[in-house]
């Protein structure tokens, strides 16, 4: 089966289908299932847009509005996660996952389905150690501090994750997984990203949350996206018995979605033949969620997971083989996820702008029938319930709460990452800037910048499209020709058009050649995306 994976859409879908068309045409490749590695940006109308972390310039719409509509359709099944530049109010709608468009499917908060017999997980936001330990409280309107806190990573979606037995075939993450580049060509890295080396060097550049889960699930393969740029590595993980077989996982950071950008992945990927062509739920997934929907949490108080450590009556959640027979008796052994997509929200008209609409929380009707079906909660139902009840509470009922929780989490106990270092010390010159202090984010406008009626004919422009390219395939610096020759066995695809990273040169949109000097400090990861495909023009 070939699976095409892409890095950030930023809401680009024409773009991004367009080329798939080209791929085909040229190269008589059709992948049967694209997977976006997040910075998806379902916006669907300009509420959604003033949902969306970015500063208000750089709030597009893009295109995504035309297949929520039904204006167009995707040509293949998507499937995405959400990264740190998303429509968080429309997302928030399907915490479980969901259909955001026709063949359009997002993986909520965390998740894990199968397509034709292939496992695939991921987990959406990006790492903040300061609300890791935090319940999903946020819901729109958003403001200064929840626009940024909704899409980050939470404890209790790794926690979940964790649970899982069974082996997974693909995962995906937005940011990357600490530490991953040393098992990569990291000077090559270094060489393309040189303000990254402060934090290689400390070994602080990505997510310890990701790099935990990498380290437990063992996935055949791990895409990422985030930090604009390609990046190919082999990690051999260790065993725990003589027993145990040996794992290795093959991991791709890909760039972001823009013309003359390396951004398209074509990978194959050994599946069932026998098995159908829709998209399906997975069973230990859906039981793992059933054991821990106990520990839901849409407070702002802060709690660790359930662990061995002589707190808690219960830490173990991982789910029996019995507990899986169990859901796919409730299913009648049908796991096909219904394609019951709806509209919940208007869709935008170019004719008509409404600049000054506001976000609404909604319940889709998606999350209702999967919490239904499977006895779990729903959290946007139960944020709601909050709010009713009065949400703001003083401190003195949340010190309650909190000591209440300790029968199956404990707030007092220290966060396993005690430090947030998934901000950047240096500047990334390929990202936007979004100070944490709020700056120039302005949530009361935004700026609408509608796509074209009729788009131009990218084909021209996307000729940088890439089967997994041998540059690219390396593991750590001490076993670099092993390693080439592991991927080259893992079946990955040739590369389609040669042509090599160095041949591009670097752009900077500020500060000197060591990009840090007479520069404020940046606390956030976030700098100037979309400023990146007016600097394409010049390349």
């Amino acid at each position: 089966m070939k699976v095409a994976v892409a890095g950030c859409c930023h809401g680009a879908l024409d773009k991004m289908y367009e080329t798939l068309e080209l791929l085909q045409r040229r190269h008589n490749v059709r992948p049967d299932l694209l997977l976006c590695c997040g910075d998806f940006q379902a916006v669907r109308n300009e509420a959604d847009l003033r949902c969306m972390a970015v500063p208000a310039k750089y709030r597009h719409m893009q295109t995504f509005y035309r297949y929520y509509s039904g204006e167009k359709a995707a040509p293949v099944l998507t499937v995405f996660i959400g990264g740190n530049h998303e429509a968080s109010n429309h997302l928030q709608e399907l915490p479980y996952g969901g259909w955001v468009a026709p063949n359009i499917y997002y993986l909520g908060y965390a998740g894990v389905v199968r397509f034709r017999g292939v496992r695939i997980g991921g987990i959406s936001g990006i790492f903040k150690s300061h609300d890791y330990r935090k319940g999903h409280f946020e819901c729109p309107p958003y403001n200064q501090q929840t626009i940024r806190s909704a899409y980050h990573v939470r404890n209790i979606e790794v926690f979940k994750l964790k649970q899982l037995k069974r082996p997974i075939d693909i995962f995906m993450s937005h940011d990357w997984p600490r530490s991953i580049y040393h098992y990569g060509n990291k000077n090559q890295l270094l060489k393309m990203k040189s303000f990254f080396r402060q934090e290689v060097e400390s070994n602080t550049l990505g997510s310890p949350a990701a790099s935990e889960l990498l380290q437990h699930l063992k996935p055949t393969y791990w895409f990422s996206a985030h930090l604009h740029v390609k990046f190919a590595a082999f990690m051999q993980h260790q065993t725990n018995s003589k027993e145990e077989l040996p794992k290795a996982t093959k991991f791709l950071a890909l760039d972001k979605c823009l013309p003359h950008r390396d951004f398209l992945q074509i990978i194959d990927v050994e599946h069932d033949p026998s098995a159908g062509d829709s998209l399906e739920y997975d069973a230990e997934w859906i039981a793992v969620l059933k054991a821990t929907n106990s520990l839901i949490n849409v407070t702002q108080a802060s709690w660790n997971m359930p662990e061995n450590n002589g707190l808690h009556a219960k830490w173990d959640y991982s789910v029996t083989e019995e507990a899986i027979k169990e859901v796919l008796e409730e299913l009648n052994h049908n796991l096909k996820i219904p394609c019951n997509f709806t509209l919940t929200a208007a869709c935008y008209d170019p004719s008509k702008p409404q600049k000054k609409v506001e976000p609404v929380h909604t319940i889709n009707p998606q999350t209702t029938e999967f919490c239904a079906q499977f006895g779990l909660t729903d959290i946007n139902d139960r944020i709601q319930q909050s709010k009713e009840e009065g949400s703001v509470r003083g401190e003195h009922e949340e010190e309650e709460e909190e000591e209440e929780m300790d029968s199956t989490g404990s707030a007092e106990e220290p966060s396993e990452y005690n430090t947030d270092n998934s901000g950047l010390s240096s500047i990334n010159p390929d990202e936007i800037m979004l100070d944490e202090e709020g700056g120039d984010e302005d949530l009361s406008t935004c700026s609408v910048d509608p796509s074209p009626d009729h788009p131009p004919d990218f084909s021209a422009s996307f000729s940088d499209i890439r089967i997994m390219p041998d540059s690219m395939a390396v593991s750590s610096d001490d076993a670099m020709d092993s390693t080439n020759e592991e991927l080259e066995k893992s079946g990955v695809s040739k590369q389609v058009e040669e042509k090599s990273v160095n041949e591009r040169p670097l752009k900077r949109i500020g500060g000197n050649e060591n990009g840090n000097s007479g520069i404020k400090k940046i606390k956030r990861r976030n700098q100037a995306i979309y400023a990146a495909e007016d600097e394409d023009k010049t390349e």
